[in-house]
């Protein structure tokens, strides 16, 4: 495997672990990049660039390499990119996370959620995993449709929000700031930072990303459990579950390679992101990046990482931590310590910091596997980093 890119002294294991996830794990084109006090140490990429990409005669690539500047969706590990902006929000003193969201957004109170506050919706507690009447791939384009029927839902219960969760948040940002939510990204926190991550990728980057598609975890994925338990898996099949219904609010899901789905802004599933710009990100929050701004203070860095609800998900049918927006480090979101917080996105991309180690990390792929929060790719990559540091 031709891997490009560099590595501290020290770091090597991670790039022994990234060359074993094309040899052995079934990475087709990816990408991993590591912060460490606001310095890059890990930046790696392999592979082609759409996850179709074959050999030919005499075993080259017939589709385009990745490159360094080469960005993927990264599917859920888009929603600490949005959390980012409502806990910006908060720190300005225009957003209070204990307010009733209708404070804010009066249509929400609708079907009794007079009760539900801001703090509620990042962490997951808001009831509303689900739409009765899920919304087509058209309408889940434009980000009004999506905040109505949110406002029309009455809550059900407490689970991970797979896609629900970005049009509540998208829809609070524009509340406050007048602002879509993917503007606000770009202006409030990529571009501060310098980090190449898109919520609603702008035309002129298009060609940047790759094509995406479903690729088939080997039978023994390094030793993790590649299979999901059978509770989890008859959760999935399901129509009537609360899982199924959670991940099918919008049916039939889109075309995740459609330029119009890639253009537009569904901060809980469509971010198109660099592994450099997820990782960078990530440092932004926890110091001083190289180049680019601190985003949170040491206020708001605490309270992203404080935990707000634990235990059984009733949507991923998992035992799940979460602070205000971020996935905690735990059996169902392995990061690098206990102090780490982060978010996988479904089927392999991963972004998370560890504030005490000044770690920050971040890993892209162009093919998914049916995993939701462990991928073993990211996982062998963790494992290659724990045993840098």
């Amino acid at each position: 495997m031709d891997v490009n890119g560099t590595v501290a002294e020290g770091f090597e294991p991670v790039r022994e672990a990234f060359v074993r996830n094309f040899e052995v794990l079934g990475d087709r084109g990816a990408a991993v990049a590591v912060y460490r006090d606001g310095r890059r140490v890990v930046d790696l990429w392999a592979g082609t660039k759409d996850v179709n990409g074959t050999k030919d005669a005499d075993g080259a690539a017939d589709s385009a390499p990745w490159e360094r500047g080469t960005a993927q969706i990264v599917r859920s590990a888009t929603k600490g990119v949005a959390a980012a902006a409502l806990l910006l929000l908060h720190q300005r003193g225009l957003l209070d996370l204990d307010a009733p969201v209708g404070e804010y957004w009066p249509g929400f109170k609708a079907a009794g959620k007079e009760r539900v506050l801001v703090r509620h919706v990042l962490s997951h507690r808001a009831g509303l995993p689900v739409l009765d009447l899920p919304l087509t791939p058209e309408e889940a384009l434009d980000p009004l449709r999506g905040a109505q029927a949110v406002e029309r839902q009455r809550g059900t219960d407490h689970g991970y929000h797979a896609l629900t969760y970005g049009w509540l948040v998208g829809e609070l940002v524009r509340r406050v700031t007048g602002r879509g939510v993917g503007d606000w990204i770009a202006e409030e926190i990529a571009g501060p930072v310098g980090a190449d991550l898109w919520v609603g990728l702008p035309a002129a980057e298009a060609g940047r990303a790759g094509v995406v598609g479903r690729v088939e975890a080997p039978g023994n994925a390094g030793g993790l459990r590649s299979r999901p338990k059978r509770s989890v898996a008859e959760a999935y099949d399901d129509p009537a579950s609360l899982t199924r219904r959670a991940f099918a609010a919008i049916t039939p899901f889109p075309d995740q390679n459609d330029p119009a789905y890639r253009a537009a802004a569904l901060p809980a599933t469509n971010g198109i992101a660099t592994a450099d710009g997820l990782a960078r990100f990530y440092a932004s929050l926890i110091g001083q990046v190289d180049g680019g701004a601190r985003l949170f203070t040491a206020g708001t860095l605490a309270a992203a990482r404080t935990e707000e609800s634990a235990g059984p998900d009733r949507v991923l049918v998992i035992n799940t931590r979460f602070g205000l927006g971020y996935m905690l480090h735990g059996s169902a979101s392995p990061f690098l310590a206990t102090g780490s917080f982060g978010h996988p996105g479904r089927g392999g991309s991963l972004g998370f910091a560890d504030p005490e180690s000044g770690i920050a990390f971040g890993y892209v792929t162009n093919g998914f596997t049916k995993t939701v929060t462990a991928d073993p790719r990211a996982q062998a990559l963790v494992r290659g980093l724990h045993a840098s540091l």
